[in-house]
């Protein structure tokens, strides 16, 4: 395994294997990886023959106030949950190289974006669109993988890349949770004790909300409001937003289908967390 920072470098390893036939798979993170990039790993080790994952804390999907100088870092652990994933190359550019003084264009996707965390977090998936298309042209991946916990911004990058004709398959995986249900986030380690377990509000939420579709509620208004209630029973937790949308448009749909997700945003103390789940499905 190599670990490159150099941009230029990078994009000619990354042509010199295309041009050899070899079928690039790539794995996008923030770093500090965990179980749910890992299972991100697995399956692009298994889809193609040069595995690249890239590390970069990219700092034009942080808004003000957010916790980019914060965001958790550690690359020596990142290369070696790497390596035993069995990663080939590492591309862990610097800011500046990504972003040059100058730097002037940046990639924005309509619609999809006007909502969810898009609405909350206003220049965020500017931010994501642009370093995934940058990452996209160094990298000349043949597929990208993403997990589905940010489900609004896979759909977002499925919509860029259909609307660019981008030549690049993206893979969805599934969401990985500890054995208690919380879904993985490099953003867990903020929690404190107490905090943690008042996190399970989310899981418990979502599957609430399965149990009350299933049961025959159609109602995405009463099925928001158990969540809620349940939701802020927690002391320390902050409802950002609570949707239910179709799976492709993220339209918010009053009555529920079989294409319905939730999604959810909460800050549980200082730590913003985001999960969802179809309603017909088991959590």
């Amino acid at each position: 395994m190599e670990i490159i920072t150099d941009v230029n470098l990078m994009q000619q390893r990354c042509l010199s294997a295309r041009e050899q036939g070899r079928r690039i798979a790539f794995v996008p993170t923030m770093g500090y990886l965990h179980a749910g990039h890992r299972s991100l790993l697995e399956e692009g080790r298994r889809r193609g023959e040069l595995l690249v994952l890239s590390i970069f804390v990219n700092p034009t999907q942080f808004g003000q106030g957010e916790d980019f100088e914060s965001y958790p870092r550690d690359l020596t652990s990142d290369a070696g949950l790497a390596e035993a994933a069995g990663v080939d190359l590492i591309f862990a550019p610097e800011a500046r190289d990504m972003y040059p003084p100058g730097y002037a264009t940046y990639v924005d996707v309509e619609g999809l974006t006007d909502t969810l965390c898009g609405r909350s977090r206003p220049g965020h998936f500017r931010g994501v669109t642009t370093v995934v298309t940058k990452l996209f042209t160094i990298v000349q991946p043949h597929l990208a993988l993403f997990g589905c916990k940010d489900f609004q911004q896979l759909a977002v990058i499925r919509r860029m890349t259909g609307d660019l004709n981008l030549p690049v398959e993206i893979v969805g995986m599934p969401i990985v949770r500890e054995a208690d249900g919380l879904a993985m986030s490099s953003r867990n380690v903020y929690l404190s004790k107490s905090e943690r377990s008042q996190a399970l509000a989310l899981v418990d939420a979502l599957r609430l909300a399965g149990r009350l579709a299933r049961g025959g509620e159609s109602s995405a208004a009463a099925i928001i409001e158990a969540v809620r209630r349940r939701i802020v029973s927690e002391p320390d937790a902050g409802i950002d937003y609570i949707q239910i949308c179709r799976k492709d448009s993220l339209e918010d749909q009053p009555v529920i289908g079989r294409d319905s997700v939730l999604l959810l945003a909460v800050k549980i103390g200082k730590t913003r967390l985001i999960d969802n789940a179809y309603l017909f499905e088991e959590v």
